[in-house]
């Protein structure tokens, strides 16, 4: 027994009646259709959905889920969310991992990338990880252990990275 569960966002029935989708291939699969409107149609759902997601990624990456804030909401809610499902889970990762910084006009997804022109691909994950240790820095309070404990690092590793990123660190090894 074989059965095959397909997804698209074109209106099949639309496109095999103008003669781009095979007529044959729209009847096989259409034994149960199944429609989900887009977040944008579904404001209400958003934040459950995202902290679902926030959730997932704290397995994912064993981090502690920040506190859902009213302003972290209302940007949730009044975003158009074009990416659907899958923008929603990719800010659900930043918002985890401590990258998020809302969606803003340089910034379309809100995702808080770097900008493609800030130089190679190496300078780009510079940047990041700059950032990740910043606020882990500061999550711990500059303390060093807790720091490299949180990240997954060893003590030398982190400290190869403040230097190499020239991150300015005061704190002991506490």
């Amino acid at each position: 027994d074989l059965r095959f569960v397909a997804a698209t966002k074109s209106d099949l029935a639309a496109e095999s009646a103008a003669g781009r989708f095979r007529a044959d291939l729209y009847y096989r699969l259409g034994v149960a259709t199944l429609t989900i409107p887009p977040l944008r149609e579904r404001k209400d759902d958003i934040p459950l959905l995202f902290a679902h997601l926030a959730r997932e990624a704290r397995a994912r990456y064993r981090r502690d889920i920040p506190d859902m804030t009213p302003a972290l909401e209302a940007g949730l809610l009044a975003h158009d969310w074009p990416g659907n499902v899958r923008e929603l889970r990719n800010a659900a990762d930043r918002w985890v991992l401590g990258l998020w910084n809302g969606f803003s006009a340089s910034s379309p997804s809100g995702n808080g990338a770097v900008p493609a022109d800030a130089g190679t691909l190496a300078d780009q994950l510079a940047i990041c990880e700059r950032r990740i240790i910043e606020d882990a820095l500061k999550r711990n309070d500059g303390q060093m252990k807790a720091t490299y404990e949180a990240l997954g690092l060893s003590r030398k590793g982190l400290y190869d990275k403040i230097r190499r990123l020239g991150i300015e660190s005061d704190a002991g090894d506490g």
